[in-house]
């Protein structure tokens, strides 16, 4: 009896593909597992063997043809059969033979199976060689009547069913189980969270920075023994200042010494700031706030730290104004308190760079060839190649180290 030879289906994205060459002329015979035709996909070039032996009788898609997957391309039978009703439901459109890759119907020969009694979940009901296997399976599963009733009932694979009764037979309270499963998880779906306003800005001005910038990273550890101390020393006068604002005071004095860094792009050259006005990033409820510190390079360590903390808690009570949040020429962003060690943080356009400030943790560390105990933390900066160089970078971040392992050099 004639067969179908169809279009097989090369990959799971696949809906298509293009035959380049037919290895056997129409009238000519082919041994089943003979190479038939060559296809390519939009991956690969790859041959396909025949399913069937004996003649082939039409070739219904010549070389250079593209074909949809499950569609007929020629027929194959025994030499002078006649195939006129075939080739006229061709014709016609209607076209309803039961598709099965020839994986499917090798397998399902092995296993006495016709494939024809087969459901394919493949695409418009093609039998793929997984539907054989887990026909094969359903067929051995040991089930009581009743459970395979049931099962029929409430859609459930006795395949994927443990059993508890003897011998692991599945039991009605087992389909039961699988079916409650089954109906529980279908109703676990997805929610939409609306984008609020913040969150579209944070997105486009974070994609854009990526996008015009060509941002590089740099890293570094800072021993921070003698900012601790001094920590610990105005602590004793009851002058709070945390970490933070230590690192704050640092890098405000190391952008007025290293200008480029407090500088921005413009499409008539770089805009170099005289002024050093300090973003600290804010995480709120809904998204990401940076207050800006104006002039921080001439303000002291106590006067930073208490407009730090002011400006903090207006952008956690979203009182901080517009005016509040523009104006940056530098960006810190610390998540020390969320545990992280380091971190690569985006810049804020249109500044030229940020500072991303780990948390403080005891590690060892060889001072005179001695392993010792001391607070160290991770610095990473992020800048824009398009205004600093690798080196000056460098250099910068490297006296941020500097100032931060010898505070005295502030006063």
């Amino acid at each position: 009896m004639a067969e179908w030879i169809i279009m097989p289906k090369q990959g799971l994205q696949m809906t298509e593909g293009t035959i380049t060459t037919w290895f056997i002329e129409e009238g000519g015979h082919i041994e089943a597992g003979a190479d038939l035709f060559e296809m390519e996909t939009d991956k690969l070039t790859i041959r396909i063997p025949a399913s069937e032996g004996g003649t082939l009788l039409k070739i219904l898609h010549p070389a250079g043809d593209t074909v949809p997957i499950t569609k007929p391309i020629a027929i194959i039978g025994a030499s002078g059969e006649d195939i006129a009703m075939m080739l006229a439901s061709v014709e016609k459109g209607a076209v309803t033979p039961q598709f099965a890759t020839p994986r499917a119907k090798m397998t399902a020969e092995q296993q006495g199976i016709p494939y024809q009694e087969v459901p394919g979940s493949g695409p418009d009901g093609l039998v793929i060689e997984r539907d054989v296997l887990g026909y094969s399976l359903a067929a051995s599963v040991r089930a009581t009547p009743l459970a395979r009733k049931l099962a029929s009932i409430e859609d459930v694979d006795l395949v994927s069913v443990s059993g508890t009764g003897s011998h692991s037979k599945i039991m009605a309270a087992d389909v039961r189980r699988a079916a409650r499963r089954n109906r529980q998880s279908s109703v676990r779906g997805e929610k939409v969270i609306p984008l609020t306003g913040m969150r579209k800005v944070v997105s486009s001005r974070m994609k854009g920075s990526l996008l015009d910038m060509a941002q590089a990273t740099h890293r570094i550890t800072v021993d921070m023994t003698e900012s601790v101390r001094l920590r610990d020393m105005l602590k004793e006068v009851e002058i709070k200042v945390s970490y933070n604002d230590i690192v704050l005071r640092c890098v405000a004095r190391a952008l007025s010494e290293f200008p480029m860094m407090n500088s921005s792009w413009s499409d008539t050259g770089i805009i170099q700031k005289e002024y050093v006005n300090l973003g600290v990033a804010v995480a709120v409820s809904d998204g990401l706030l940076v207050p800006v510190i104006k002039d921080a390079d001439l303000l002291t360590l106590q006067e930073l730290s208490a407009c730090s903390s002011e400006l903090a808690v207006k952008a956690k009570e979203n009182r901080v104004t517009s005016e509040e949040c523009s104006g940056g020429t530098f960006t810190v962003s610390n998540l020390g308190m969320f545990d992280i060690d380091s971190f690569t943080a985006i810049i804020n356009p249109p500044e030229a760079g940020i500072l991303a400030v780990g948390k403080l943790s005891r590690q060892p560390s060889v001072i005179k060839d001695e392993i010792v105990i001391r607070p160290m933390m991770q610095l990473s900066l992020t800048y824009d190649h398009r205004i600093v160089d690798g080196a000056p970078a460098a250099m910068f971040l490297r006296r941020i180290k500097e100032l931060l392992e010898n505070p005295g050099l502030l006063l």
